[in-house]
């Protein structure tokens, strides 16, 4: 593994810890975790995760494992169904809720949006 990679582990780890979002079900937890940042882009899962996190924020008490993370996946759809992939959260706020670099997490949704459909070219 290379040490982008582990580094990119690492951020969505923190997050994971910070707010204790892995529930009872840690070895499963962990598998769909991984099967998530096998199929989007890290920086992508980062800002699912966060923006779950706050909507979940909202809900008591707080969704947490499993039903977390299905959450987030629904999100990565939503996302890749979409021909632009909508964040309601500002760089800053990321950065303010996770303690990490936003541009990282951001830098993966401008790089990421050839992965999902685009619309039709208009012709001039």
């Amino acid at each position: 593994m290379e040490i982008q990679q582990r580094i990119n582990q690492q951020r969505v780890q923190h997050i994971i810890d910070s707010y204790i979002l892995m529930g009872s079900e840690a070895e499963a937890f962990e598998a769909y975790l991984g099967d998530l940042l096998r199929q989007y882009p890290t920086g992508l899962v980062e800002l699912a995760l966060v923006e779950t996190l706050v909507k979940s924020w909202l809900t008591i008490p707080m969704s947490k494992g499993i039903p977390f993370l299905d959450a987030a996946h629904a999100k990565l759809k939503h996302w890749q169904q979409q021909a632009t992939a909508t964040v309601s959260l500002t760089p800053n706020q990321f950065s303010q809720i996770t303690g990490l670099d936003a541009q990282a997490a951001f830098a993966a949704l401008t790089q990421s949006r050839p992965r999902f459909p685009q619309p039709a070219a208009e012709s001039p």
